[in-house]
């Protein structure tokens, strides 16, 4: 396992992607700028839905808010290609550090929790009085899905704290 990452770490090493954020002086800032615009959208939206769905902000429709969630998908986006980025630009910085492998532990289980809810539970609460109480299990969502992203951010946040002994990054 230990070759086959090694293996990796020298092929993202060698792309043109990681030259770019390595070498260049604004690729990386750049990339945090739309970092931050990208999870603002997802939190401000998908934030708030999870909100309404553990029955916060009773007075605004559900529906409303979840027309919204097409550009949380997008600031979702937005993250996932400057994260991108990111890994192929120091991909040391990442491979090995735990706060990263934990960030992307809890974005495989808000993907997870999101399936979960339009699988099953998203067809009852569309039927709904959407000022009534939302079922357990939409609010049990709602409260994993913040949590979740709670540790995303975190997570995110730590990777820059964490810095192996080889390693050497002028811009982050």
């Amino acid at each position: 396992m230990e070759s086959i990452m090694e293996s990796f770490r020298v092929w993202i090493d060698g792309t043109a992607a990681s030259a770019f954020m390595s070498q260049s002086w604004w690729a990386w800032r750049a990339a945090e700028s739309l970092h931050f615009i990208g999870l603002s959208l997802l939190i401000g939206t998908v934030g708030m839905f999870d909100l309404r769905l553990m029955g916060l902000v009773k007075k605004v429709p559900l529906t409303a808010l979840h027309r919204l969630v097409p550009w949380g998908v997008f600031g979702y986006c937005i993250n996932v290609c400057t994260g991108i980025l990111f890994f192929s630009g120091f991909p040391d910085q990442y491979m090995y550090n735990p706060s990263f492998q934990i960030k992307m532990l809890f974005m495989g289980m808000a993907g997870i929790n999101v399936l979960f809810f339009y699988l099953v539970v998203y067809g009852k609460i569309k039927a709904l009085d959407l000022e009534g109480p939302p079922p357990r299990a939409a609010k049990v969502i709602g409260l994993v899905s913040l949590l979740c992203w709670m540790v995303v951010i975190t997570g995110g946040r730590l990777i820059t704290f964490y810095r192996p002994p080889w390693y050497w990054c002028p811009w982050c």
